[in-house]
């Protein structure tokens, strides 16, 4: 009788989670009805909803962890700085060109305007010959021409 009474008992306390264990599937047919079942229909997108609690574990729903959404933050935050530091870059590098371009078209203005050009090399002065002119020249419009045009160069990969 003892082991009866036992045996019912261990039963009746196990029935509950055999219950909670069974898997119920909710899906929306193409008419928009709503379904309910205790098979996950094929063809069909359902999610298993826990009938205890009513919530879902469809994985797309899942909450974030608090430290999976503070990961999840800082690399937000690192992704804002590399864009902020990518953008200073580029400012600098607008900035230089400019600067660039404005003293080729000054010292192309200088070559320009006089017949004879007086520099200082290892402590000496002495006039620049017509030759060392056109060079310089030629120098100075390169240098016009890759800084002054618009800016060709490939922007940093992402």
């Amino acid at each position: 009788m003892n082991r009866k009474i036992l045996m019912l008992t261990v039963l009746m306390a196990a029935t509950p989670s055999f219950a909670g264990a069974a898997s119920v599937y909710k899906w929306t047919d193409e008419s928009g009805v709503t379904h309910f079942g205790d098979r996950q229909p094929t063809g069909q997108n359902s999610e298993q909803v826990n009938v205890r609690s009513g919530t879902s574990r469809n994985p797309g729903n899942q909450r974030q962890s608090p430290q999976q959404q503070l990961d999840q933050l800082e690399e937000q935050q690192q992704a804002q700085q590399q864009r902020r530091e990518e953008s200073a870059v580029e400012e600098a590098r607008r900035k230089q060109r400019e600067a660039n371009c404005a003293t080729a078209r000054s010292n192309l203005n200088v070559i320009s305007s006089n017949a004879r050009i007086r520099v200082e090399k290892d402590g000496e002065m002495r006039y620049l010959s017509p030759e060392e002119i056109d060079e310089q020249r030629r120098q100075f419009e390169e240098i016009a021409a890759e800084n002054c045009g618009p800016d060709t160069a490939v922007p940093a990969q992402r």
